[in-house]
């Protein structure tokens, strides 16, 4: 077989979902109200902690940034997933398919590490609470947010640049809803070992340690409401970091179990639907799981919906 050099190669084939045809407008039906559900969710978040001096705390200050980033990666996947189901287009040109693999990849980094630093605010606040605010000073967060960005880009354009110099062979068809690192490797004639070890190091830097440090701030944090008398308090504390780790869990397990686990163990299937679980549905459950449930955030909405009623009844 012919090596062909990777600027004969000017587009990728994505083969979208595995559903059959008749199947195709309920499932756009469904993703289209997901994403929509997403973007709107999200905006909501933003909006409330803009208008709500209440809220400007740390804690809703890293929430924002998550919403922003929620809207952002679910943008760069799931439109282009709704356009070959109502199309059938599946073609996406070379450096269409670099740009959506950096922003993915970055935007995947920048989502765990925000959530890293919202598990370390909720540390402090129940573990430190008289130290709180000399801790998570306004220069802390935005250093947390700042480092955040710094770190995801740096991980992004590493793993974007080692792709670029890759040769491509006949083959460019993707068996994902989007262009995924690991797939392209796949089509790649030339020696990835080195993307291989970068996916593998920066991955233990980006995916796995925020990880930790999560399991061990919610490990500190179920040690020290465990000590509270007041069972009204315990059980209003564990609801609330066992919603946060069901995200935890969902997320990272689908990545885990997609790009760490051996790909003889799981099917391109239910990697497929790994996929989708944490490029879809976890950014449309942030908000619920994050924010609606919060009181603060209810009293937020309350009150915008209050002077949107006073304004339309005047």
């Amino acid at each position: 077989m012919t090596v062909e050099n990777q600027s004969s190669v000017s587009e990728f084939l994505l083969l979208g979902l595995p559903i059959w045809p008749e199947q195709q407008g309920v499932f756009f039906a469904l993703f289209l109200g997901m994403y929509l559900t997403t973007v709107l969710g999200n905006l909501l978040i933003l909006l409330l902690i803009r208008l709500d001096s209440r809220l400007h705390t740390p804690m809703y200050f890293f929430l924002s940034h998550l919403a922003l980033t929620d809207i952002t990666f679910s943008s760069v996947t799931v439109p282009k997933m709704l356009i070959i189901m109502q199309t059938k287009r599946k073609s996406i040109p070379y450096a269409g398919c670099l740009s959506q693999t950096y922003f993915f990849i970055f935007l995947a980094d920048l989502d765990s590490f925000l959530i890293t630093s919202m598990a370390y605010d909720r540390y402090v606040a129940i573990c430190h609470p008289l130290h709180y605010t000399t801790i998570m000073s306004q220069s802390v967060c935005v250093k947390l947010v700042l480092g955040s960005w710094v770190i995801a880009c740096a991980c992004a354009l590493l793993h974007t640049l080692l792709l670029a110099r890759l040769s491509f062979c006949a083959d460019n068809t993707i068996p994902y809803f989007f262009c995924d690192l690991a797939a392209l490797l796949k089509l790649s004639c030339s020696d990835t070992s080195l993307n291989q070890l970068v996916i593998f190091t920066a991955g233990l830097t980006a995916i796995m340690l925020p990880f930790v440090c999560i399991l061990v701030s919610y490990g500190h944090i179920g040690a020290t409401i465990l000590r509270v008398p007041s069972a009204k308090d315990i059980c209003k504390a564990l609801s609330t970091c066992g919603s946060h780790l069901s995200v935890v869990t969902l997320y990272y397990g689908a990545i885990i179990g997609v790009y760490f686990l051996p790909s003889s163990n799981s099917t391109n299937d239910s990697n497929i639907i790994a996929s989708v679980m944490y490029t879809v549905v976890t950014p449309m459950l942030n908000p619920f799981i994050y924010s609606l449930r919060n009181k603060d955030m209810k009293g937020a909405l309350r009150k915008l919906l209050m002077m949107v009623w006073i304004k339309m009844s005047t």
